[in-house]
């Protein structure tokens, strides 16, 4: 096995050093290996005790899932595979739609031959007369969805057996509160069919507005409410990203509804694009996939980028999208400043690094705890890059942090020292920057003082309906 993963990693290193040069590809490298030195991650399978328990908790559940399948020319194993995840799940009341572009017969002769062996209705095929490509294939598959969700699964991957239980249960437990979510999404982890086992699994985070900006988080297993999905559907304009396009215009209904109203509510969308922290999805790592060769599909990053700018124009941001270090993640740029651009955000703000360049505050939870804590100031964060992208947290330190004029008197009620400003040089990997933060020269703190009345500003911005934006390109260096 680390036979196999350093041959990718060599790979991989040779491709970042052409894009991004020698000293961000070192640190990338290092980076990468010491990930793999501590993962133990393995997929548990639930017992057939487990999930026949399942069945029986759900049996009275309402909701039918419509899966849609867009195959094109799919390996015969891959196909069986894929269908066999559908068929045992553990929550019955599903459908599964396949709509089948491919010129050869492979995939309808295996799908007939199975609705012959077993009889199973549920398991519907559609030849199609031409291959529109994957959004005008998928959307002849919504067309045909009777579910309440439709959830979208690639003709090569494969869905845990309790997959579509943990999505049921979840719409039951919302039900009770009057909630209907619009979106759900799963963790997901990667197959490797070279090693035959589960890798790399990701586990993510609730809803994330800022975060989702970023990259394509949600990703799989994702289900969107029937009603909603046949209204949105897939844009074959962007083609290779159309996933991540369906996220961002289910965002856009709610952002734009907030912003409407004159003021955000975050927590209200956490209500209804609901993560399932378990890992629901296998996404098939082989030559040809994205997830083994993100080089592969590079047009798919073009098109999300795209995607992003479709999203920005929307809501009316003067901006930028630029591609980020890393391939399929993105950096968006405000003119003149995010606090004018982006009213919805309260507080900005950035991390500290200490005299070891490591982060040792910034971005905080509600419990207090520092965000990436302890990670070299030149490390990403590991595959998913999180602790170089924007997203939003419960608070930042107030000694990098910048705020909307409304919570300039809450600064001065907490901290006693009236708002104003000043002018720091900060370094990072894209060169050296002036940046605009908070005067705190007044106050004299030990770290958990600092940490405390940070809590308490992101506190107050949270009850006035805002978001606190965690930037790490805003970086301060403690001497």
């Amino acid at each position: 096995m680390g036979k196999i993963l350093r041959l990718s990693n060599v790979r991989k290193t040779v491709n970042y050093v052409k894009k991004n040069g020698i000293s961000h590809a070192w640190y990338a490298a290092r980076e990468r290996v010491e990930e793999e030195r501590k993962d133990i991650y393995v997929y548990r399978k639930p017992t057939e005790d487990t999930l026949r328990a399942q069945w029986k908790e759900t049996a009275d559940y309402p909701y039918l899932f419509s899966i849609v399948v867009p195959a094109y020319e799919t390996k015969e194993e891959y196909l069986r595979e894929m269908i066999d995840s559908v068929r045992g799940q553990s929550y019955r009341k599903w459908e599964l739609i396949i709509v089948d572009a491919g010129s050869s017969d492979t995939v309808e002769r295996v799908v007939r031959e199975l609705m012959k062996e077993t009889g199973d209705a549920r398991v519907k095929y559609r030849r199609l007369t031409e291959n529109k490509g994957i959004s005008g294939n998928t959307n002849a598959g919504i067309d045909l969805a009777a579910g309440d969700y439709i959830a979208l699964l690639d003709h090569d991957d494969f869905i845990t057996p309790d997959a579509l239980y943990c999505m049921a249960r979840r719409i039951q437990e919302c039900a009770k509160y009057h909630i209907m979510p619009v979106l759900l999404y799963s963790d997901e982890d990667k197959y490797d069919q070279k090693l035959q086992n589960y890798v790399s699994v990701h586990e993510k985070q609730e809803f994330n507005l800022d975060l989702m900006l970023s990259n394509n988080y949600i990703c799989h297993f994702m289900a969107v409410e029937a009603g909603m999905m046949k209204q949105l559907r897939l844009r074959g304009t962007y083609d290779g990203a159309q996933d991540y396009d369906l996220v961002l215009r289910v965002a856009d209904r709610f952002y734009r509804q907030d912003a409407a109203a004159e003021s955000g509510n975050p927590a209200r969308w956490q209500k209804l694009i609901v993560h399932i922290p378990r890992v629901l999805y296998h996404w098939r790592c082989h030559e040809t996939s994205t997830s083994e060769n993100t080089a592969s599909k590079a047009y798919a990053y073009e098109a999300g980028k795209a995607a992003l700018e479709d999203f920005c124009r929307k809501q009316g941001w003067d901006v930028s999208v630029e591609h980020s270090l890393h391939l399929g993640f993105y950096d968006i740029s405000y003119r003149p400043d995010i606090l004018t651009v982006r009213q919805d955000v309260g507080i900005v703000g950035g991390r500290i690094l200490d005299g070891r360049r490591r982060i040792c505050a910034g971005a905080y939870d509600w419990q207090g705890r520092c965000l990436f804590e302890g990670l070299h100031g030149q490390y990403s964060g590991g595959s998913t890059h999180r602790a170089v992208l924007k997203q939003d947290c419960a608070a930042v330190d107030i000694r990098c942090m910048r705020l909307q004029a409304p919570l300039q008197s809450v600064f001065t009620q907490i901290t006693g020292l009236p708002y104003q400003e000043r002018t720091v040089h900060a370094k990072t990997g894209r060169g050296i920057h002036e940046m605009r933060i908070a005067d705190v020269s007044g106050l004299n703190c030990d770290e958990a003082g600092y940490r405390k009345i940070s809590l308490e500003l992101g506190r107050a911005a949270a009850n006035m309906g805002y978001l606190v934006l965690w930037n790490p390109e805003m970086t301060l260096q403690l001497t």
